[in-house]
């Protein structure tokens, strides 16, 4: 099936599946190629400066953040689930991605999903090329950007990312109830078992529980709690933990 031209359908899935195509309605916002590659450290004020930055700076203002680390892992999260959301999505209901290369996505790190990506172009690429457009694209230099940047380890990131794309995964099983589509719901979960496959995401979730076996480190948050899916039994000091720490 092709795309059609604005992605519309993938609104049906959610706001994270949500992907703007065009220009973006003020001119400013960089391509992600050139968020990655930032490594101005002083920023604070200027949001183009340093777009990944200054969205984890954002991040911890927000949710009032102990660490710089805390709310980039937060960051990284939702920006992963983002990427996952518009490339599966599409893949289970159109049969193909859109090519989400860098230069052609532009970010606004000041803003909220889904104002915050535009599609230049819409082009579609065979699902299968799914890990390229997503986790070569985009996730190895955003984690380098980070790390660059930040003490963050690889392994939290790479756990951010399995459960991003699970999340996804649940999020297109459930539309897909709702719809009477289990096509889409079979061909989401035939991409992403291949996708979990891969050496990086591999070992990232317990295949029992589908439990991280990493912390996203949200906990460490005020009032944070637990995510759903985390490899902690109860807040790390507050008794014992079931896995160890990122």
């Amino acid at each position: 099936m092709d795309h059609d031209p604005g992605l519309g359908a993938l609104s049906s899935l959610g706001g994270f599946f949500v992907l703007r195509t065009g220009r973006p309605p003020h001119d400013g916002p960089p391509t992600l190629a050139e968020a990655y590659a930032a490594r101005d450290a002083d920023v604070k004020q200027e949001v183009y400066a340093n777009p990944v930055i200054f969205r984890v700076r954002k991040v911890a203002r927000s949710l009032r953040a102990p660490e710089l680390r805390v709310a980039a892992s937060i960051a990284h999260l939702g920006f992963a689930a983002r990427l996952w959301s518009v490339a599966l999505g599409s893949a289970a209901l159109y049969g193909s991605v859109p090519d989400l290369d860098p230069r052609l996505l532009r970010w606004d790190a000041d803003a909220s999903a889904p104002d915050e990506l535009w599609l230049a172009e819409v082009r579609g690429l065979p699902a299968e090329r799914i890990g390229e457009v997503v986790r070569e694209a985009h996730l190895v230099p955003l984690a380098a950007a980070l790390r660059a940047q930040l003490p963050l380890s690889e392994r939290l990131l790479w756990g951010n990312a399995a459960s991003a794309l699970m999340g996804a995964v649940r999020q297109i099983d459930r539309w897909a109830v709702d719809n009477g589509r289990t096509d889409v719901a079979s061909r989401a979960r035939a991409l992403a078992a291949e996708l979990f496959a891969h050496p990086t995401l591999a070992g990232a979730l317990d295949p029992a529980t589908l439990r991280r076996r990493s912390c996203c480190l949200y906990y460490r948050l005020p009032g944070g709690g637990l995510c759903g899916d985390c490899c902690f039994d109860r807040p790390p000091g507050t008794d014992a933990r079931r896995g160890p720490r990122s």
